[in-house]
């Protein structure tokens, strides 16, 4: 195992998802920030706004020819979609031999780019310096679907709702918290980019149908799944766990899991496993804290699997029911 401190770089610092990366960074053993790039918070120290970080690193406003130029042996882009390009295209004249890893949707479709999601895509990990993270609603349905893949006699219908820090810092009415109070926000109800993602990743078709709720972090992710051939909820939660089996941050447990149980925590809870008569009906429902798994704490994962760390170096795991 390589133990050697490496240097990181954190560009789009201010959001939700930025401020989880800082603290994860800040916990681990061979990671060392180089440096966080804000514009709206330049100049201000970053211990100020994050409880984890205890040095005298200060936000600075970055162009991608800056970021290229420090140096950093990993590069983290935490920017909204449509913004990774230019920081891509510094890099990779600058410094290619850079640990880059986006976490928007920008290169996920990229047959040049490690799609990393580490429960199903790890054995395709070959040393690649360019990584696409997974979107967070995507990963939550394909963690939810995968296990039932080779068994679909159709296209999974996914329901979704996620906490309004999905919808990242600039206001919007996604992220308005008086137009959420005692509502459920409907949105982009057909044509999702992460239905495109999860059928293009899973190679089959998946409807998905996303909702904004009034809390701040966490999915419930409910997929219904028509089968071939008739199944029990014994045997498809047994197929769950053994799939999941070994997997640290997929926990497969008995009821439909609660998002209030999720928020703060770095895994993934499946459970439900509702078959309806006849057995050709399957409900799961999967929940994750979409700031975490959904995206700084997969970030790490993959991280980690580059430098050759321990996967989950940083990364606290807490168990409840498990997968026994």
């Amino acid at each position: 195992m390589n133990t050697a401190r490496r240097s990181i770089g954190i560009v789009g610092a201010r959001g939700h998802t930025g401020a989880e990366l800082i603290r994860l960074v800040a916990a681990h053993p061979h990671l060392e920030l180089a440096f966080v790039s804000s514009r709206e918070l330049a100049g201000q120290r970053v211990a100020e706004h994050s409880d984890a970080y205890r040095g005298e690193l200060r936000y600075e406003n970055l162009d991608p020819a800056a970021v290229a130029a420090r140096g950093a042996e990993v590069v983290v882009l935490a920017l909204p979609n449509g913004k990774a390009a230019p920081y891509v295209e510094a890099i990779d004249a600058a410094r290619p031999d850079t640990l880059l890893v986006d976490l928007s949707a920008d290169y996920r479709f990229d047959p040049g780019w490690y799609y990393g999601l580490p429960e199903i895509t790890r054995g395709r990990y070959a040393g690649q310096k360019r990584i696409s993270n997974p979107g967070c609603y995507a990963t939550a349905m394909q963690l939810a679907i995968w296990p039932m893949l080779e068994y679909l006699a159709g296209p999974p219908q996914c329901f979704g709702v996620s906490g309004y820090s999905g919808a990242g810092t600039a206001p919007s009415d996604k992220n308005n918290v008086e137009l959420l109070r005692d509502n459920l926000m409907p949105y982009s109800l057909v044509g999702h980019l992460h239905e495109r993602e999860v059928s293009t990743r899973l190679q089959v078709p998946v409807e998905f149908m996303p909702h904004v709720a009034p809390h701040f972090r966490g999915i419930t992710l409910t997929a219904n799944l028509w089968l071939r051939e008739p199944v029990t909820a014994d045997w498809v939660r047994a197929r769950y766990r053994q799939r999941y089996a070994g997997e640290p941050l997929v926990e497969v447990v008995e009821e439909a899991p609660w998002v209030s149980r999720i928020a703060g925590r770095h895994g993934v809870e499946i459970g439900g496993f509702a078959v309806a008569p006849g057995g050709k009906r399957l409900v799961v429902v999967a929940t994750e804290d979409n700031l975490l798994k959904g995206a700084a704490t997969q970030a790490m994962q993959n991280i980690n699997i580059a430098l050759g760390f321990d996967e989950l170096a940083s990364i606290p795991v807490e168990r409840g029911q498990g997968n026994g």
